[in-house]
């Protein structure tokens, strides 16, 4: 990826149209974006604006039925399945709202589970899950279940698992769509110091604008499908 004030990401023209019997569905339309490496960037938008479609289609989750999205200089479209894979794996890190943590594996099971689908090498793999433990703060509790955990520190196991692969692009979905005001706030203070002390670039979907305006360097705001607002915060 590139560093500095290189192009982390970028959107060109990009759609994403879903047919629905006869009528066409418009979720992401038209839309132009870049995304600078080390930069912390919210997609703003209601329920249905896009903001989620938009950001699966820049981690390779999908793909657009116009435009390009960019990535490594590369149009993600061009690559094979396997290319694909490689830029999910190793490039990419996601963060859902519904923290997707495997209920039967351990904490370090379910942060490990990337590393093994990546067949990073087995000694390595230790000290890699310790690592992104580490950052965030969840070290102590390598063995218990999900279960065993509140809201927050799922979350903060999920974006262990997100950042053990050692992504340079980190995606996160409505990650404090599931937790309260004091939880979220938590999250977010925790993305914002993983932005800045790993240079890491984010790119975070909401609906919540103070969230936005308080952690994210710029807010690009989305509604049916377009982009209305792309610019640093007022």
């Amino acid at each position: 990826m590139t560093t500095g004030n290189g192009i982390a990401v970028r959107a060109e023209q990009v759609s994403r149209h879903y047919e629905m019997g006869s009528a066409v569905i418009r979720a992401v339309d038209d839309v132009t974006l870049q995304i600078r490496s080390g930069e912390f960037v919210a997609l703003l938008g209601s329920s249905g604006s896009g903001k989620s479609t938009l950001l699966n289609l820049m981690a390779g989750l999908d793909r657009p039925t116009g435009g390009a999205i960019f990535a490594n200089g590369r149009n993600l479209s061009e690559l094979s399945s396997l290319e694909l894979a490689r830029y999910r794996s190793r490039t990419v890190g996601m963060v859902f709202q519904s923290f997707n943590l495997l209920p039967r594996m351990t904490l370090e099971e379910n942060v490990d589970l990337p590393l093994r689908l990546a067949e990073v090498d087995r000694s390595e793999r230790g000290a890699r899950v310790q690592e992104a433990l580490e950052r965030v703060r969840l070290e102590k509790r390598l063995t218990h279940r999900p279960s065993e955990l509140s809201g927050g520190e799922q979350q903060r196991a999920a974006l262990a698992r997100a950042l053990v692969n050692r992504p340079t692009l980190l995606f996160a979905d409505e990650p404090t769509g599931n937790l309260d005001s004091a939880t979220g706030e938590s999250i977010m203070l925790l993305l914002k110091e993983i932005q800045q002390k790993l240079g890491m670039t984010i790119v975070m979907v909401t609906h919540e604008r103070p969230l936005a305006e308080r952690f994210a360097d710029r807010i690009a705001a989305l509604a049916d499908g377009k982009l209305l607002t792309d610019g640093v915060k007022s």
